[in-house]
């Protein structure tokens, strides 16, 4: 997928929320951080060459939810890529910030 391409692999999902939600709530790697030299929002023209970085990850949230999957099932998956599959280290906020994207997918996109 092209960074800059806003549209969604799956019609039901308005990728660009999604996006917001994940950059918002989520970004485990720290690239929007304060400090990180890519601080804003990831539609920003410095910010489009990673803009898809979570994109896989928060569509399979998304759709897991939209087809009923339980909110701590879909938690867990997050914390997992987060922290297995991405190899970070678990934070304090780790699970918080996978809740809030959870949380965020079931108020603004399913």
């Amino acid at each position: 997928m092209n960074s800059s391409d806003n549209s969604s692999p799956h019609p039901d999902i308005d990728l660009a929320k999604l996006r917001d939600i994940g950059w918002g709530c989520w970004d485990p790697i720290g690239l929007l951080a304060p400090g990180s030299g890519n601080s804003g929002k990831w539609h920003e023209e410095k910010n489009l060459p990673f803009a898809d970085e979570y994109d896989h990850y928060l569509v399979a949230a998304a759709l897991d939810l939209k087809a009923g999957a339980p909110c701590q099932q879909v938690v867990d998956y997050l914390v997992q890529i987060e922290t297995q599959y991405m190899c970070l280290a678990e934070r304090a906020d780790t699970h918080d910030r996978a809740k809030a994207v959870v949380a965020a997918i079931l108020a603004e996109v399913v």
